[in-house]
């Protein structure tokens, strides 16, 4: 009788505990934002946007910390088996939703151990020809690989919707093009500006601040509408591929059994944000086409990538480099 009453004194306490936790958060220490790729690229921006709009929505110290490597791999599995109180999230890219179908050996199972806390928002991909490369166009890029001239282009990684972007490109057309994977965005600009490579495709946050300086050419979106920031650039679509649309993505994670008051508190918190003018006009001035939305909205949409990219990874052998 009394080891009963001593076990339902302790899940009691466990319970109130677990309550304070949640009403109490954030208030105990820094909330670490994980960026899974390394500085100078879309990811480490965004969450360089958010965290100190965060630190000053909810009153606590919010830390960026960079965490690159393997697409995304490396820092999102360090999120995931984080201790799931509310002080560790990460801000992931397009890689999030290929990962799985790409790699043999995943340190963690992408819908079983992370959960979504807020899509951020999308953005059109832009090709953009090295001044080197003697590219101008995406006409021309097309005409002289059917001619059969060689050409390489960079992405931020294997797997990458850039990549993928690009490889569904060269299948339809049967091309040879090569692929040469990155790091992350900044490495990737620093050898499409120095000319190493002919062809560098990313995201508009990544590649824009570079067309606006005329540093690269600009040649195509991968989106179906032309995007009104750069509204000369044609599409992939009106280029003789009808219906193409590969958007890059931003969205926020966090450890599978972090609380859902919490995750809630935070998505609410990132929404906040998102909707302030001086925010939203960073963010919309390099091409990203907000969402804000929380878990019913990021759940599907990741589902949905994941199929139809990883789809497209298993059916063409698609391994990472």
């Amino acid at each position: 009788m009394l080891l009963k009453k001593l076990l339902s004194l302790s899940l009691c306490i466990l319970a109130m505990g677990q309550v304070f936790a949640a009403d109490d958060w954030p208030n105990r220490k820094a909330i670490r934002l994980i960026s899974v790729f390394p500085p100078g690229g879309s990811v480490d921006a965004v969450a360089r946007v958010l965290a100190p709009a965060l630190q000053a929505e909810l009153k606590q110290t919010v830390i960026v910390e960079n965490i690159g490597g393997a697409s995304g791999v490396i820092g999102t599995n360090t999120l995931a088996h984080a201790e799931p109180d509310g002080y560790t999230f990460a801000v992931v890219f397009d890689t999030h939703g290929v990962n799985q179908a790409l790699k043999d050996k995943m340190p963690y199972d992408t819908l079983k151990d992370i959960a979504q806390v807020t899509l951020i928002g999308t953005s059109p991909m832009l090709i953009a020809a090295s001044k080197k490369s003697g590219i101008t166009s995406f006409k021309e890029l097309t005409q002289a690989s059917k001619s059969g001239t060689p050409f390489n282009y960079g992405s931020i990684g294997t797997g990458s919707l850039g990549h993928l972007a690009m490889a569904s490109l060269a299948k339809k057309l049967n091309f040879e093009w090569t692929h040469i994977p990155y790091r992350g965005g900044g490495p990737l600009m620093a050898d499409a500006l120095a000319g190493h490579i002919d062809i560098a495709v990313g995201s508009l946050y990544l590649i824009k601040p570079h067309v606006d300086t005329d540093r690269v050419i600009p040649l195509a979106i991968t989106s179906p509408k032309r995007n009104k920031e750069l509204p000369n650039v044609p599409t992939i679509s009106e280029s003789g591929f009808p219906g193409f649309d590969a958007p890059a993505w931003w969205g926020v994670i966090a450890p599978i059994k972090t609380s859902p008051e919490t995750i809630a508190k935070m998505n609410q918190a990132i929404i906040t944000v998102l909707k302030k003018p001086e925010i939203s006009k960073k963010l919309n001035d390099q091409g990203i086409d907000l969402i804000a939305g929380g878990p019913e909205v990021f759940d599907p949409f990741l589902r949905k990538q994941m199929n139809t990219w990883g789809k497209f990874v298993r059916e063409n052998k698609i391994k990472e480099e």
